[in-house]
């Protein structure tokens, strides 16, 4: 079988890569039948000559390998006719922007696989870069704190090489005494900015004490759905029922407003949850966040500051909760908003590390045992030319009724 990494084509550019020339190395030692192939490019953060030096064969025609890997969307006119194609092809929570893709797809006989649909039997996800935009996603925050207070500078994370790198910054900035940051999830993204408090041995304190006590050094708060959220009826029961029945909840997140100045979501949001905060919420009197980074970036949505996604050209705004509007993040009464949606792109070495190691061991092994896992066959979104059983119901989406 013959694997082929592309180039990606996708403006801005993406400089991540699913498997670094050492990745590609072990996937090698690890299936000696397989053949490997790189397409030039000159974005990527790993150079052409690296993946030569490691062995691996660089070419500008992928035409002849069965399994095409890559990050971001491909561009129509660069898909291959009845090829396997691994990206994030952003279609299926049916977006309007790809509808036109998907259907390019399905035209050229494409078996698609979406890297967020490379998942275990329950539904948890194999493989993603959500680690990566929680620890870029943290970083940024304390840049934008350092930035509001002109009390530090840190540069930013897109001009350095690495996550120790990232914590060497931040280890030399100094924060307000008593300053307390909450922290919500229970996943990669939340367990990523989780890394960079600890590197920065910051103290985490129980949710009880958090919201009771108040210190004199810098801590923070790691908050999980039911610490923010309620049943209705009062009842406790357990996350699980939270996500099978969002309905029956309603947020708690207002006592952790009311004590926290700096919030970091790094939760994941599903339908039905109840918003974290409301635009009401944030013109309560007695609201003190003055920073959020919002990892998750759910626009319009759970986190009533983020009102749009920002970039990593320009990655802070302010928002007035007065007016709920844009202002400028050094405002008197702005809450200062990071909400870069594309976080991982800023540490594209080490993403692409961490990516290429789950992919090899979740993923590649289908190829070899017959799939005896199912994780390719979960994943198959197209097959001869139609949407598998798994993904029928995007096919209103691909006729343009939806």
């Amino acid at each position: 079988m013959k694997f082929g990494i592309i180039k990606e084509r996708k403006n801005p550019p993406d400089r991540r890569v699913v498997f670094s020339p050492s990745k590609l190395q072990e996937f090698k030692n690890q299936y000696p039948t397989a053949t490997i192939k790189v397409e030039r490019s000159d974005i990527r953060v790993f150079s052409d000559a690296e993946y030569l030096n490691a062995g691996i064969e660089v070419t500008e025609d992928m035409s002849d390998c069965d399994v095409l890997f890559g990050v971001k969307e491909v561009p129509k006119d660069a898909l291959i006719p009845n090829k396997k194609y691994f990206f994030f092809s952003h279609t299926i929570k049916k977006q309007p922007y790809n509808r036109d893709l998907l259907n390019a797809i399905l035209d050229k006989n494409i078996e698609l696989y979406d890297h967020e649909t490379i998942v275990k039997e329950n539904g948890m996800r194999l493989i993603g870069f959500g680690r990566y935009a929680g620890i870029v996603g943290a970083y940024n925050g304390f840049r934008a704190v350092g930035l509001k207070n002109e009390s530090f500078s840190l540069p930013k994370a897109e001009t350095l090489d690495s996550q120790k790198e990232l914590i060497n910054e931040l280890n030399k900035i100094d924060l307000p005494k008593g300053f307390k940051i909450l922290l919500t999830g229970n996943g990669k993204v939340a367990y990523g900015a989780k890394e960079m408090l600890d590197a920065m041995n910051i103290k985490q304190i129980s949710v009880d004490d958090y919201l009771s006590k108040t210190f004199n050094e810098v801590v923070y708060c790691l908050a999980d759905v039911l610490d923010y959220n309620k049943r209705k009826d009062e009842q406790i029961i357990n996350n699980q029922d939270f996500y099978n029945n969002p309905q029956e909840y309603e947020s708690n997140f207002m006592r952790f407003a009311k004590v926290t100045d700096f919030f970091i979501a790094g939760h994941f949001f599903g339908d039905g949850s109840p918003y974290l905060f409301t635009r009401e919420d944030a013109k309560h009197s007695e609201f003190q966040i003055k920073f959020v980074a919002d990892i998750s970036c759910d626009i319009d949505g759970p986190v009533a500051s983020t009102i749009r996604p920002s970039t990593i050209a320009d990655p802070i705004y302010g928002y007035n909760p007065q007016t709920e509007s844009e202002v400028d993040y050094k405002s008197k009464d702005a809450i200062v908003v990071m909400a870069v949606d594309n976080l991982p792109c800023e540490l594209p070495k080490d993403a692409s590390e961490g990516f290429g190691e789950m992919f090899l061991q979740n993923v590649i092994p289908a190829f070899f045992n017959n799939d005896k896992d199912g994780v390719l066959a979960r994943a198959k979104m197209t097959e001869n030319g139609k949407l598998t059983k798994r993904f029928s119901y995007l096919q209103d989406y691909v006729d343009g009724k939806e």
